[in-house]
């Protein structure tokens, strides 16, 4: 159910405009404008009564459901400037924000030109029937052709210079055009219809052929978008809280009533669709019992006036949004410089009038109705979404005083997605893409915006929901991915290690990095602050992870403590990474842990530098000593290949190496090794190494070794209750036989998954 509260004051720069002077009135004058006065003849010819009713309730459907997301935002924030832009981007970030906000001016922007053609259309056949304009023109050589431009391009610069100079006046101007339309609707409704002339009289309605529905719409939806004048006025109002949703609301449901009344009153009274279609001007020739000039003509006063004001109103709204854009650093600040006490935007209305400018020249009504149409339902369906998903994250910070239900706010959104599509699919990837690209350059130019926005909160709920699923789904071998924890000392100390982990889960797996701080009486704050310049390395180095830095007074107890503690429900590492030691006083300290993450059922990835340089001329090798398909060597095959898939590591070889004594057990084992790559869909190479007299295992795999860019190999697990004395001779009698290698991955796994089940 929708609830409305009285709104709080608020405070606000710039003239303080009320409900019906800023917001209201602008919208009605936008939205009772041009396509109302000039089309709607056109709309019901081409498609029936039916079908033109059904225009205007989809059409204001969604601009009414908008408006009541817009009541539901703007009274929960305060709002500044810039209108649509300044609430999206408040809502869903500054790139979201910046995505919408700068088509939005365009299309603010070439709403100018859509108005000032719709006003030169109906001065354009007075003009030409002047005498003395016509033989001016011809005097000075100017084409018959450049008239429509010339009208509308004057027009254009004396609205700018009434904008230039102040927003109240040119506000106050509109009091007066507003009283105009007001007459001309009563004389309308209550006029005599004129008499059906013979040059449409001769075209028979059957002869005209159904217009399309979605192209008749996408002419008329800019019909009902003049609640982006009052919106983009939201910095001049006393109170944006109470004005935007009352002023907005109001309008729509007004001209909803004036829309239906229209069509309904012209079926009736015209029943001839090829005049409807061709007659612009059709409603200028209702009658009244007074009778005036053709020039005096009071709907044909209001058609002016009209046009001047959807015109005006739009050439205010869209120099303020760009001066939101500029003062949110999304543009240059010197385009959002504002003059006199009012903070008027006269750099901004100066890239409008080009904009307009060029909308002009192009002239043609029904061209320029749709491009406006794709870009407002774009800002429409992100309104939409804004209040959607403040709804569905419900924070503590979603306290509107007009509340509406998110799913009528989302159903608003879906609205415009279907008519978008429905109008012109090509028109609305392009327009998908224009956001996308403007989203894409946000985000690469990385600026920091000066609030919070809903999409912690999203993510948040997307977490919740997939932690919450995960939970109960059963566990998978095919699924697994190592969730790496790199315990290290400082990640700057030991580089090597970060780049590998990453590599590793390449933006797909998680990745901890985790330092042990054994500081004696540090702080939290001093953790913190550690962990915050760990992450900014990552940062550095583009490198996506979680950082997390654990205070103990003993490394091992401390790193028992860490690991079993972290992770968050089914999300906890899996796998730790970590590097060699090669002092002796620290084995059995090394061993005791090896101990512990092996109880934890952790598995181990022991990374050692290699002392011999691999060769780089040519593919990359990965070398993995085969034992036999054990689990060991699953687990090994399956770190190998996730290395592959990396950037770094794309297009390494895989090769698999075995030691055998005698050249039958070569042939024999070579085709085992064979017959499984080729059945675990594996890109690798088999090679088999026959041990030479006198050398032993350990010495035959250093030298074989040799060439390679990184080498895989296994290590023991502990024994039942092995002491870590004893595993720390078995840990230093492995450093000594390895000597020489290249750089060493010894993989140790503990973790209850079968592994071979990911190759089958």
């Amino acid at each position: 159910m929708i609830q409305s509260y009285p709104a709080v004051k608020q405070d606000s720069k710039g003239y303080n405009f009320g409900t019906f002077k800023g917001v209201m009135m602008p919208s009605l004058l936008t939205i009772l404008g041009v396509v109302m006065y000039m089309r709607f003849g056109w709309v019901l010819g081409q498609v029936g009564l039916v079908s033109t009713i059904e225009i205007v309730l989809l059409s204001t459907s969604i601009t009414f459901l908008t408006g009541l997301s817009l009541s539901a935002l703007a009274t929960n924030m305060n709002v500044g400037g810039g209108g649509a832009y300044y609430i999206i981007s408040r809502s869903l970030g500054l790139e979201t924000g910046a995505a919408i906000g700068i088509p939005l001016y365009f299309a603010q922007a070439t709403g100018v030109s859509f108005y000032i053609v719709g006003f030169t259309e109906t001065l354009l056949p007075m003009v030409k029937q002047n005498a003395w304009v016509m033989a001016q023109m011809q005097a000075y050589g100017i084409p018959e052709a450049w008239l429509p431009a010339i009208l509308g391009l004057t027009t254009l610069v004396l609205l700018t210079l009434l904008a230039y100079i102040s927003a109240d006046l040119a506000l106050k101007s509109q009091f007066l055009i507003f009283t105009l339309i007001l007459a001309s609707l009563l004389w309308i409704f209550t006029g005599k219809p004129p008499e059906c002339p013979p040059e449409y009289a001769a075209v028979a309605n059957d002869a005209i052929p159904q217009g399309s529905f979605w192209v008749v719409f996408a002419v008329f939806f800019p019909a009902v978008t003049g609640i982006e004048a009052g919106i983009a006025m939201s910095g001049d109002l006393k109170n944006p809280a109470k004005s935007l949703p009352l002023g907005t609301l109001g309008a729509i449901l007004i001209s909803l009533m004036i829309y239906l009344a229209i069509p309904i009153f012209l079926n009736y009274h015209i029943d001839n669709r090829n005049w409807l279609i061709h007659d612009k001007l059709i409603l200028t020739q209702f009658t009244n019992v007074l009778d005036l000039p053709h020039w005096l003509n009071i709907v044909l006063l209001a058609i002016w006036g009209a046009s001047i004001s959807s015109a005006m109103g739009s050439l205010l709204g869209a120099p303020r949004t760009l001066q939101a854009l500029a003062h949110d650093r999304v543009i240059p600040n010197w385009i959002g410089k504002g003059f006199g006490k009012n903070n008027e935007p006269r750099i901004a209305t100066g890239f409008t009038f080009l904009v307009a400018a060029t909308g002009i020249l192009l002239g043609n009504l029904n061209a320029i109705a749709p491009v406006l149409s794709m870009f407002f339902l774009t800002s429409y369906c992100t309104l939409n979404l804004s209040a959607a998903f403040e709804g569905i994250v419900a924070s503590p910070s979603w306290r509107p005083r007009f509340r509406v239900p998110w799913y009528i706010s989302l159903a608003g959104a879906l609205g415009c997605i279907f008519v978008m599509i429905q109008i012109n699919f090509i028109a609305t990837i392009v327009a998908v893409i224009i956001c996308s690209s403007v989203y894409v350059l946000m985000q690469r130019r990385s600026i920091e915006s000066r609030w919070g926005d809903v999409r912690a909160g999203l993510l948040m709920l997307g977490i919740r929901n997939a932690i919450y699923a995960l939970q109960k789904r059963p566990y998978d071998e095919k699924t697994w991915k190592p969730n790496i924890m790199v315990l290290t000392d400082s990640p700057k100390a030991r580089w090597y290690l970060v780049h590998l982990a990453d590599a590793l889960s390449h933006e797909k797996g998680f990745l901890t990095i985790a330092a042990i701080d054994t500081t004696p009486g540090i702080s939290p704050e001093e953790l913190l602050k550690k962990e915050k310049h760990i992450r900014e390395e990552l940062d550095e180095h583009d490198v996506s992870a979680l950082v997390k830095v654990h205070h103990g007074t003993h490394v091992v107890p401390a790193i028992r403590e860490l690991v079993r503690l972290y992770g968050f429900g089914p999300i906890v590492p899996n796998t730790i990474l970590l590097g060699d030691t090669t002092e002796k006083h620290n084995f059995t300290e090394y061993a005791r842990l090896i101990i512990l993450l092996c109880q934890l059922k952790k598995n181990i990835i022991m990374v050692r530098e290699g002392v011999t340089q691999p060769i780089f001329n040519r593919k990359p090798e990965i070398l993995i000593w085969w034992r036999g398909w054990t689990q060991f060597a699953a687990f090994k095959l399956a770190i190998a290949y996730l290395l592959t898939q990396s950037e770094d590591w794309q297009g390494a070889r895989i090769v698999l190496k075995s030691i055998v004594s005698t050249d039958e057990e070569a042939s024999q084992q070579l085709d085992v090794m064979k017959n499984f790559i080729d059945h675990t869909r594996l890109e690798a190479e088999a090679e088999v190494v026959k041990a030479q007299a006198g050398t032993t295992v350990q010495q035959t795999i250093i030298r074989e070794s040799q060439g390679a860019n990184i080498v895989f190999l296994g290590i023991r697990p502990p024994l039942p209750d092995e002491d870590p004395e004893d595993y720390a001779q078995y840990y230093e009698n492995l450093i000594k036989s390895t000597e020489g290698l290249p750089p060493t991955l010894f993989t140790l796994n503990s973790e209850d998954v079968e592994f071979r089940r990911i190759f089958q």
